[in-house]
């Protein structure tokens, strides 16, 4: 055991490093979330399926490749836990491992074509200064440090801080964003695979105002990740 592990020993008595999914002490070997958390999460293999239920959910809103989400969201479940740290509670360490996570079992399936390049889903400046990071650029490192992928944060923007989603149905959500987002860049962008990466799927309108500015592009292609589906 080398000095450091002594020193990191010592300051976890006084500031222990918490789970993110259950709030217990981590081990040494763990980052984030701990063992019985990543063994225990509701994983989706959406990846497995083009039919699964997020791709049928888009269907026929705008031309993908192929999307999936890791895990499902449950209410009062781990999972809410780890997006709760990740979006409130200043923990974008919990979208990195997430992604990370996720990244391992895309890599090594054969049914999941890797793209050239990922895209968050972008805050508008206002939101992205309140709580200091992206949640979905977060989750897209993440993904990008295994995928061995560049990550382009700023190319895709939003330009209007619409008003809250909640309670919105489909088509008022989309209505609520369809003028939101700018692409920057559309050199960078053109004749790519782009993998368009939000933390939650729950109507889709996020994910199809930002595809349809990113398809507007000559010659790209997209792909879907989040995080989480929500049933």
């Amino acid at each position: 055991m080398t000095l450091n592990h002594y020193f990191q020993d010592f300051l976890s008595l006084f500031f222990p490093e918490l789970c993110a999914g259950c709030g217990t002490n981590l081990f040494r070997n763990e980052d984030v979330i701990c063992t019985n958390c990543i063994y225990q999460l509701p994983v989706t293999n959406f990846h497995k399926d083009p039919l699964n239920k997020l791709a049928k959910q888009l269907w026929g809103r705008f031309i993908f490749c192929q999307a999936c989400s890791y895990v499902y969201f449950r209410k009062g479940s781990r999972i809410q836990n780890i997006m709760h740290q990740l979006k409130y509670n200043k923990r974008p360490e919990a979208g990195v491992r997430m992604g990370k996570l996720y990244a391992y079992v895309l890599n090594s399936s054969v049914e999941w074509y890797k793209p050239d390049l990922i895209v968050p889903v972008p805050l508008h400046p206002q939101k992205l200064k309140q709580r200091g990071y992206n949640q979905s650029e977060s989750i897209s490192q993440g993904l990008a440090s295994v995928l061995h992928i560049p990550v382009l944060s700023d190319h895709l923007t939003r330009i209007e801080n619409t008003e809250t989603q909640t309670r919105k149905s489909r088509f008022e959500r989309y209505e609520n964003l369809k003028s939101a987002f700018y692409c920057k860049d559309k050199i960078s962008l053109a004749g790519k695979h782009i993998l368009l990466v939000d933390d939650v799927m729950t109507t889709g309108a996020t994910l199809e105002a930002c595809a349809a500015v990113l398809l507007g592009v000559e010659g790209t292609v997209i792909s879907i990740v989040t995080l989480a589906f929500t049933e």
